[in-house]
C-alpha cells in the first residue's frame, strides 16, 4: 500500500516471524548462541522463554534455517492436546505413520526411529512451541521421552519454547526431575531503547530503504514507552505510523503523529490492559489515593531493579577491568619480546664488531712481526758482509 511512497520493496513491519528481518539484540544473540550450542553438543533439554511477541518463533525459524542436514526436526505447535495426541503429533512430524496406532505402538516406532537416526549420524530434535499450554502431566510425558538414550548420548534433543508462565508451571514440585534435566535455560529480554531504534532502522533497511522516514527523538521515546521494547508491539505501532504518514504525505514522524496512532489503536487498554501507562502516571500525582501495600510492593520492585542493574554494572566493570588488564599484560609481553629482540640484535652487532677488531689487531701484529723480522735479517747481512 505505502511501499512505493517510501521507496520500500516490501512491508518492513509485518507481523509474520520472518528470519530475514531477525535483529540480534544482546539478548537474542545470546539465546541463538545457546540454542546452536545445545543442538551441536546434544545437551538434552533446552528451555527458551520470552514475553508474547519477543521474537521466540523468529529465532527458532532462523536456527532451523542455518542447521546442517544431519539435524532432523520435528515441530509441535498445537499444545492443547492429550498425551496420545502429543505422541501422534511428534511421530507425524518426524514422518512416521500414526494412523490406527495406539500410544504404545507409536512410542515403539519413535524409539526405533531415533535409534536408526543415531546409527546413521543424524541429530533428531523436537521443538515444542507454545509450551506454556502444556499441563504438568504432558510436560512429564515429554521428560520421559528424554530417557531414550544410549550409554553415551541422548537420542532426542528437546527444546521447550514458551511464555514466562511456562517457568511458573515448571516450578511445581511434581516437575523437579524435569527441571533437573534442563541443561540450557535462556529468556528473551525486551529491547532497550537504543536497541529499539537500531531494530526499526534494521527492518527499514532490510525492506529496501533505511532512510525511508525520519523519526523525531521524542517520537522514538513515545514508541518505546508504549511498546516496552516488545518487537511485535513495535511493529504494530510503526506499521500504523507508516500508514498515517502515507495518508498525510509526510516522511517525518513526530510525537504528535505517534500519539494519534497510539490513541487510535487504544494501545494501552488493548495490549496492556487497564490503561497501564495512564495509571502509572496517575499514581505519581499528589492527589492520588494509593494503597500503602501497593507502594511497598512498587518500592521493593524498584529496589530489585536497581540492585539488578547495579549487579549488571558491577559485572560489566569487572569484565572491562579484566579486559584492560589482559590487554596491558599482552602489550607488556610484546614490549618485553621486542626489547629482548633488540638486545640480541645489539649483542650480535657488538660481537661482529669485536670480531672485526680482533682480526684487524691480529693482522696488524702479524705485519709488525714481519717488519721486525725483516729488519733483523738486514742487520745480520750487514754484519756478515763487513
Amino acid at each position: 500500500m505505502y511501499e512505493a511512497f517510501f521507496g520500500l520493496s516490501l512491508k518492513p513491519f509485518d507481523l509474520v516471524p520472518n528470519p530475514e528481518f531477525l535483529f540480534l539484540s544482546k539478548s537474542h544473540k545470546k539465546a541463538l548462541t545457546y540454542l546452536d550450542y545445545g543442538i551441536r553438543e546434544r545437551v538434552g533439554f533446552i528451555l527458551l522463554t520470552g514475553e508474547v511477541g519477543s521474537g521466540k518463533t523468529t529465532i527458532i525459524r532462523d536456527m532451523l534455517k542455518k542447521h546442517h542436514e544431519e539435524v532432523v526436526i520435528a515441530k509441535v505447535f498445537n499444545t492443547r492436546v492429550n498425551s496420545e495426541q502429543l505422541i501422534a503429533l511428534i511421530n507425524d512430524d518426524f514422518g512416521l505413520p500414526v494412523a490406527g496406532k495406539d500410544k504404545t505402538s507409536m512410542l515403539r516406532d519413535l524409539n526405533d526411529f531415533l535409534v536408526e537416526q543415531y546409527a546413521i549420524g543424524n541429530f533428531p530434535v523436537l521443538i515444542v512451541d507454545e509450551a506454556q499450554n502444556l499441563t504438568p502431566k504432558l510436560l512429564e510425558e515429554i521428560r520421559m521421552l528424554s530417557n531414550l538414550e544410549t550409554d553415551s548420548s541422548k537420542l532426542l534433543q528437546i527444546i521447550l519454547v514458551g511464555q514466562p508462565e511456562l517457568r511458573k508451571t515448571m516450578n511445581s514440585p511434581g516437575l523437579r526431575q524435569l527441571r533437573q534435566r534442563i541443561s540450557i535455560n535462556c529468556h528473551l529480554q525486551p529491547l532497550s531503547c537504543p536497541e529499539m531504534e537500531q531494530y526499526i532502522i534494521h527492518r527499514l533497511e532490510v525492506a529496501g530503504n533505511a532512510s525511508a522516514v525520519t523519526f523525531m527523538p521524542s517520537a522514538m521515546d513515545l514508541i518505546y514507552c508504549s511498546s516496552k521494547g516488545i518487537p511485535r508491539l513495535i511493529n504494530i505501532i510503526c506499521d500504523f505510523l507508516l500508514i498515517s504518514a502515507f495518508a498525510e504525505e509526510t516522511k517525518t514522524l513526530d510525537e504528535e503523529l505517534v500519539r494519534d496512532v497510539i490513541g487510535e489503536l487504544d494501545f494501552d487498554g488493548h495490549f496492556w490492559g487497564n490503561n497501564q501507562i495512564e495509571n502509572e502516571l496517575a499514581d505519581l500525582t499528589p492527589n492520588a489515593t494509593v494503597n500503602e501495600d501497593s507502594i511497598s510492593a512498587q518500592v521493593a520492585q524498584s529496589l530489585l531493579k536497581i540492585t539488578s542493574r547495579l549487579d549488571g554494572m558491577e559485572k560489566e566493570a569487572k569484565i572491562l577491568s579484566d579486559s584492560i588488564n589482559k590487554e596491558f599484560s599482552q602489550r607488556l609481553t610484546e614490549l618485553q619480546n621486542a626489547f629482548m629482540f633488540h638486545v640480541k640484535e645489539t649483542d650480535a652487532s657488538l660481537n661482529a664488531i669485536n670480531s672485526r677488531i680482533e682480526k684487524i689487531r691480529s693482522h696488524r701484529d702479524t705485519n709488525e712481526q714481519d717488519s721486525a723480522n725483516g729488519s733483523k735479517s738486514s742487520l745480520v747481512r750487514k754484519i756478515l758482509g763487513s
